[in-house]
């Protein structure tokens, strides 16, 4: 089944389009944020839509904890045909650790509690689960007691999130991704996705892949209150618990992260949002018969939100110009330089050849962890080529010169700077992260950062897995 939006204006849909080039400026310009996508939808149109080359709107995205919504859907689905029961404690689940989990609180923790993240515990347990049992964190988080009673304070806690992707597994016996498929999946005509696995089954609270539309057709089922196309996926009494405060929270320094959660849906200063780390954000706005997906690259989060609360939120419902905002040309910018074959003779740098290719060392200074060695190499009519190794695994990528060269999951960028260091912007386009590399073909050294690094991954496995 293929289910798409029908594509309208702005100006059709009551939306002044200069608030919307004023969001893409702003996301453009603001420090710290660079945005990969952007899919605006009003009474279920598109309104604007636009990807920053090179990425793509066929291409699945990295979206964190974002994640966590569509476990959260997972969730909710499965009350809604009896296979589980919101109110049943955790622990009645996982019937084999009764003899182990001791504590009272734990005990006493609910489906309700973990969906809010109101475990009891008032921090991230993470790594303290997994430090309890490198094998198993449910088991891990269960067996550390809860600092307060379920259900009366607030952390961001990924097991509560890993816990309830278990449950679904169990209670279905199968997978997210085989679960979802023909009750979520295909009703919205959300094609190809993936999810991280680890031993057990998908992570739940993060790595999940899905495009730019998929966010917004999340979005769109909540806004219709768990109805698609005349179809009921979702209970309505779900959809209202789900996107109300459920338990409060506190952030003094970002106000979108303080007005309360929801089930695995955050509370804004503006109707409520799923969101995950590096700004992927599906940001619902019921009053306004409003969606908005986006992707990105950001480290400021609420820089994001500010400015779509500054520059979108007041173009809704005021006139403005008729016609189409245009966002086709969109683009992130290639590494600015000289060429690399026009420095010196052809498949040279300078005066050192580079026909054969050249391997470049670590320099002096910080740099990406365990990231080994890198080979620059003049491939003939097909350019340059970079290959980077880490851990032992190599990630060979393409470069364009003036462009992005995009290659399987990576695009690529190179230029020699003023000072002869050949300069590489490498993106692992199924995902937010960059890396950036200077090779010095004096000394054959190089240094590597990332602007965000990633938060599961090394380069060998910074693509979206096999696909569901």
């Amino acid at each position: 089944m293929t289910t798409t939006f029908p594509r309208s204006t702005p100006s059709a849909l009551d939306i002044d389009a200069s608030g919307v080039e004023a969001l893409v400026r702003a996301l453009e310009s603001t420090p710290d944020v660079e945005p990969h996508s952007l899919l605006l939808l009003r009474h279920g149109q598109v309104a604007a839509e636009g990807w920053w080359a090179p990425y793509s709107a066929d291409r699945p995205h990295l979206l964190y904890s974002l994640s966590k919504s569509f476990t959260a859907a997972a969730v909710g689905i499965a009350a809604r045909e009896g296979l589980i029961d919101l109110g049943s404690t955790v622990l009645s689940h996982f019937p084999e650790l009764d003899a182990e989990v001791t504590d009272a609180r734990s005990r006493r923790m609910t489906l309700r509690n973990v969906l809010a993240m109101a475990s009891g515990h008032r921090e991230e347990t993470l790594d303290r689960a997994r430090e309890t049992d490198p094998t198993n964190i449910v088991r891990g988080f269960l067996l550390l007691p809860p600092d307060e009673d379920p259900g009366t304070v607030f952390a961001y806690n990924q097991p509560c999130t890993y816990t309830l992707a278990e449950i679904v597994r169990r209670a279905s016996g199968t997978t997210l991704l085989e679960y979802l498929r023909p009750r979520l999946f295909d009703p919205l005509g959300i094609g190809q996705v993936a999810w991280k696995r680890d031993a057990t089954g998908e992570l739940g609270f993060s790595g999940f892949y899905a495009t730019t539309e998929a966010i917004a057709k999340l979005g769109q089922l909540y806004l219709q209150r768990g109805v698609w196309e005349g179809a009921r996926i979702l209970d309505e009494g779900w959809v209202h618990e789900a996107t109300r405060l459920q338990v409060p929270n506190e952030d003094p320094e970002h106000p979108d992260w303080a007005a309360g959660y929801g089930y695995q849906f955050w509370m804004a200063r503006h109707g409520f949002r799923g969101d995950g780390a590096y700004g992927q954000f599906c940001i619902v706005l019921p009053e306004h018969d409003v969606v908005l997906a986006m992707t990105g690259q950001s480290i400021e989060m609420q820089a994001v939100l500010d400015a779509v609360w500054e520059h979108l939120l007041p173009a809704i419902d005021r006139p403005g110009p008729a016609g189409p905002v245009d966002l086709s040309g969109l683009a992130l910018p290639p590494v600015a330089g000289s060429q690399l074959g026009s420095v010196g003779s052809v498949g040279s740098v300078g005066s050192v050849g580079l026909e054969a290719g050249v391997a470049f060392t670590r320099g002096s200074g910080p740099g990406v962890p365990l990231l080994t060695a890198v080979e620059l190499e003049h491939a003939g009519d097909d350019g340059w080529v970079l290959t980077v190794t880490q851990d032992g695994s190599a990630v060979r990528a393409p470069l364009g010169e003036g462009r992005w060269a995009v290659s399987g999951s990576t695009a690529a960028s190179t230029a020699v700077d003023a000072d002869g260091q050949v300069v590489v912007a490498l993106r692992f386009v199924d995902t937010p992260h960059l890396l950036r590399l200077r090779l010095d073909p004096v000394t054959r050294t190089f240094a590597a950062s990332w602007m965000t690094e990633p938060l599961h991954d090394r380069i060998g496995t910074l693509h979206r897995p096999a696909s569901g």
